[in-house]
């Protein structure tokens, strides 16, 4: 088994003629020859209709399946010679509904990693970059208030805040967000989003947004449509296309620039 830590740099991840089918409904193609690059320390956007693959592309670069024929390359390397708990190291997935578990604040933005090498400094100082600090400072044992059961005890920009500060903290070079401020109100979602600059800022990071608003300034926009990239581009490019990205930012009316 091949290791990520012995010296392979996370140059760009290639999704090479991707194909997939869930296991319980095998006759359907999910993906059907994608191919998309997702390049090093910038910022590529997914968007397209339900039912595109989004999900499913998130869902095998999280390595929660495996593509039914084609590959998925990390530096060239196949990302199936790595060890899935290996690869969990270098990705961090943020989604619209966050995991928190029946711990305390603090416990739940160092999961995952060992006790020894994350103090209190280093906790507070990854919420105070999510915007968490404040919010956790006001509860009413601070970081040692318990958030209950996934997060009941917190709002939805909250939990996601501490999802966030989690992903700081974490400093995997690859980062996910799904659909990570959809589910927000508008303070809710200015907060996260800055928080949400921050941590893409220099990182190899894929977004998932239905919400073009979100991703207009990612570096690229690739459009997903029957388990393909149709189009590719900047959110100019794609609107000066006139095509499929265009009809959606319509659907949604964004000021066209």
């Amino acid at each position: 088994m091949t290791s990520l830590t012995t010296g392979i740099q996370l140059i760009l991840i290639y999704l090479a003629d991707v194909h997939f089918s869930y296991p319980l409904r095998s006759d359907v193609d999910v993906l059907n020859g994608l191919d998309l690059v997702i390049e090093c320390g910038k910022v590529t956007a997914l968007v397209g209709s339900s039912g595109a693959g989004k999900s499913t592309v998130v869902q095998l670069l999280a390595r929660y399946y495996e593509p039914t024929q084609g590959r998925i390359t990390v530096a060239g390397e196949d990302i199936r010679i790595f060890d899935k708990r290996e690869w969990s190291q270098i990705v961090s997935l943020v989604n619209q509904d966050p995991v928190l578990f029946s711990a305390s604040v603090g416990e739940n933005i160092a999961y995952g990693l060992p006790d020894d090498v994350v103090s209190k400094d280093e906790i507070i100082k990854a919420a105070k970059a999510a915007n968490a600090h404040e919010f956790i400072i006001s509860l009413p044992q601070g970081y040692d208030t318990l958030v209950g059961e996934r997060g009941s005890l917190l709002s939805g920009g909250q939990r996601q805040r501490i999802a966030i500060a989690r992903a700081l903290l974490k400093n995997a070079p690859f980062l996910i967000l799904d659909e990570a401020t959809s589910a927000l109100d508008t303070t809710s979602e200015r907060l996260v989003q800055e928080a949400l600059d921050l941590l893409m800022k220099g990182r190899t990071s894929l977004v998932i947004a239905h919400r073009l608003s979100t991703v207009q300034n990612a570096h690229r926009i690739a459009v997903c449509s029957d388990g393909k990239i149709m189009e590719l581009g900047t959110h100019a490019e794609l609107v000066a296309k006139g095509g499929s990205y265009a009809a959606l930012v319509g659907t949604q009316r964004l000021a066209f620039e």
